[in-house]
């Protein structure tokens, strides 16, 4: 009886895998045969790196890709020291009150909705950037900041855990060495850790290059390639969303699905640096 059960039971979750890898095939192909009139009608190259300029028969995505990745750099590259100065003190380096005040904080970050830090750099950043630093406020460093706070409870809790999934052992044998705990934490731990941060990064990655709200909210929305961080830019996310035709047929609203291939990949990309990265894990402990 129980043999039966448990072939039923891989029968039910082969097909849930089949059908899972279809309705993303699917979704990828719905894709592709929208787009297919803009490439028709243009240049391949152009469609991903010409400029927008729909009067002109021009649907371009190129200043949205490049948007997009100053944007999820920037907020990747604030959050990546933020992350680890924090997974340390909770992991190692402080007090036992203070690792629990500090957990407790980022399992609570992960729940404020997104369009409070997007008021909250409507109102405070941007006037701040503006006056202090130069330029129209909203531009990819504003948006770049408070991206990297919506990113770091994902990135501080992989690390986290990483570092937490070290076997004790190796621990206690550097202390029982005389290594401090800062010596320890980064010649011990951290080596047998880095395919578990290196996971939680490219995720963290992978979410700064998917969020629409913040750069709808705080990156300015012009449609250019931006030169330096006080320039405003467009996403790809944002750009789908502000996208209006009214005409399905149009060769401006199948545009966004050229945005949404792009995306694809970059999630693709993602996921597929994660698994390898986890096959390879760290030393085992």
């Amino acid at each position: 009886m129980s043999n039966s059960k448990e072939i039923i039971a891989r029968n039910i979750f082969f097909l849930s895998a089949i059908a899972s890898a279809v309705m993303i095939l699917a979704i990828l192909g719905f894709m592709i045969a929208l787009v297919i009139p803009i490439f028709k009608a243009g240049n391949f190259l152009a469609i991903w790196t010409g400029p927008w300029a729909p009067h002109a028969g021009l649907y371009g995505i190129g200043p949205m890709i490049s948007g997009t990745l100053w944007i999820a750099l920037l907020a990747t590259a604030i959050c990546l020291p933020l992350s680890l100065g924090t997974s340390f003190v909770i992991t190692s380096l402080g007090s036992p009150r203070i690792r629990r005040m500090l957990g407790a904080l980022v399992r609570l970050m992960t729940g404020i909705p997104t369009v409070i830090y997007g008021f909250v750099g409507i109102f405070l950043l941007i006037p701040l950037v503006r006056e202090g630093i130069g330029g129209p406020g909203m531009c990819v460093l504003t948006a770049g900041m408070v991206l990297a706070i919506l990113i770091s409870p994902t990135m501080i809790l992989f690390f986290t855990d990483s570092l937490l999934a070290v076997n004790v052992s190796y621990d206690q044998a550097a202390k029982a060495l005389g290594a401090n705990r800062v010596q320890r934490l980064l010649y011990v731990m951290v080596p047998r850790a880095t395919g578990g941060m290196a996971a939680g990064f490219i995720l963290a990655l992978g979410r700064a290059l998917g969020d629409t709200l913040i750069a709808l909210m705080l990156a300015g929305n012009a449609i250019q390639a931006p030169h330096t961080v006080l320039e405003p830019a467009r996403t790809l996310t944002a750009h789908i969303a502000l996208v209006k035709a009214a005409d399905f047929d149009s060769l401006e609203f199948r545009s966004i699905f050229a945005c949404g291939i792009v995306l694809y990949l970059f999630a693709t990309t993602a996921t597929v640096a994660v698994r390898l990265l986890v096959r390879k894990r760290e030393v085992p402990s």
